[in-house]
Protein backbone atom coordinates (compact mmCIF):
# COMPACT_ATOMS: atom_id res chain seq x y z
CA UNK A 1 0.00 0.00 0.00
CA UNK A 2 1.49 3.56 -1.16
CA UNK A 3 0.45 6.95 0.33
CA UNK A 4 -3.17 7.53 -1.12
CA UNK A 5 -4.04 3.71 -1.37
CA UNK A 6 -5.40 3.92 -4.32
CA UNK A 7 -6.62 -0.25 -3.70
CA UNK A 8 -8.44 1.23 -1.22
CA UNK A 9 -10.76 3.76 -2.77
CA UNK A 10 -14.51 3.82 -1.40
CA UNK A 11 -15.42 2.14 -4.86
CA UNK A 12 -12.48 -0.56 -4.52
CA UNK A 13 -14.16 -1.18 -1.25
CA UNK A 14 -17.70 -1.32 -1.80
CA UNK A 15 -17.21 -4.68 -4.15
CA UNK A 16 -15.54 -6.41 -1.26
CA UNK A 17 -17.45 -8.85 0.96
CA UNK A 18 -17.41 -8.89 4.23
CA UNK A 19 -14.84 -11.13 4.97
CA UNK A 20 -12.16 -8.92 2.44
CA UNK A 21 -12.76 -6.06 4.51
CA UNK A 22 -12.21 -7.16 7.28
CA UNK A 23 -9.13 -9.05 6.77
CA UNK A 24 -8.38 -5.40 4.68
CA UNK A 25 -8.52 -3.68 8.04
CA UNK A 26 -6.86 -5.94 9.91
CA UNK A 27 -4.14 -5.54 7.34
CA UNK A 28 -4.13 -1.83 7.96
CA UNK A 29 -4.62 -1.96 11.93
CA UNK A 30 -0.97 -4.05 11.74
CA UNK A 31 0.42 -1.06 9.24
CA UNK A 32 -0.29 1.31 11.61
CA UNK A 33 0.46 -0.35 14.86
CA UNK A 34 4.01 -0.64 12.98
CA UNK A 35 4.20 3.00 11.51
CA UNK A 36 3.99 3.73 14.87
CA UNK A 37 6.55 2.31 16.53
CA UNK A 38 8.73 3.12 13.84
CA UNK A 39 7.73 6.68 14.60
CA UNK A 40 8.47 6.22 17.91
CA UNK A 41 12.10 4.90 17.27
CA UNK A 42 12.86 7.91 14.76
CA UNK A 43 12.60 5.39 11.86
CA UNK A 44 9.68 6.50 10.03
CA UNK A 45 10.59 7.69 6.52
CA UNK A 46 7.16 9.34 5.84
CA UNK A 47 5.29 10.85 8.48
CA UNK A 48 2.23 11.01 5.58
CA UNK A 49 1.86 7.38 5.48
CA UNK A 50 0.41 7.61 9.37
CA UNK A 51 -2.45 10.32 7.85
CA UNK A 52 -3.20 7.80 5.01
CA UNK A 53 -3.56 4.47 6.67
CA UNK A 54 -5.87 6.06 9.28
CA UNK A 55 -8.00 7.48 6.38
CA UNK A 56 -8.20 3.79 4.76
CA UNK A 57 -9.42 2.88 8.11
CA UNK A 58 -11.85 5.07 8.30
CA UNK A 59 -13.00 4.29 5.11
CA UNK A 60 -13.55 0.73 5.54
CA UNK A 61 -15.13 1.23 8.75
CA UNK A 62 -17.38 3.64 6.83
CA UNK A 63 -18.86 1.06 4.21
CA UNK A 64 -18.91 -1.42 6.84
CA UNK A 65 -21.70 0.67 8.62
CA UNK A 66 -23.21 2.04 5.53
CA UNK A 67 -24.19 -2.20 4.67
CA UNK A 68 -25.36 -2.18 8.63
CA UNK A 69 -27.48 0.81 8.00
CA UNK A 70 -28.81 -0.41 4.44
CA UNK A 71 -27.20 2.46 2.79
CA UNK A 72 -24.84 0.29 0.39
CA UNK A 73 -25.71 -2.95 -0.78
CA UNK A 74 -23.60 -5.73 -0.06
CA UNK A 75 -21.00 -6.57 -2.49
CA UNK A 76 -22.47 -9.70 -4.56
CA UNK A 77 -25.90 -10.68 -3.04
CA UNK A 78 -28.75 -11.72 -4.73
CA UNK A 79 -31.19 -9.14 -3.29
CA UNK A 80 -29.19 -6.36 -4.08
CA UNK A 81 -29.18 -6.75 -7.73
CA UNK A 82 -32.83 -7.75 -7.20
CA UNK A 83 -34.01 -4.59 -5.50
CA UNK A 84 -31.91 -2.70 -7.88
CA UNK A 85 -33.61 -4.50 -11.18
CA UNK A 86 -37.26 -3.94 -9.32
CA UNK A 87 -36.27 -0.78 -8.72
CA UNK A 88 -35.24 0.26 -12.80
CA UNK A 89 -38.70 -1.91 -13.75
CA UNK A 90 -40.71 0.31 -11.76
CA UNK A 91 -39.31 3.68 -13.43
Amino acid sequence: MAVGSKDLSIENLAALDKDSLGEALRKAKTELFNLRFQSATGQLENNARLKAVKRDIARIYTVLRERELGIRPQAGSAETTAETTSEEDAK
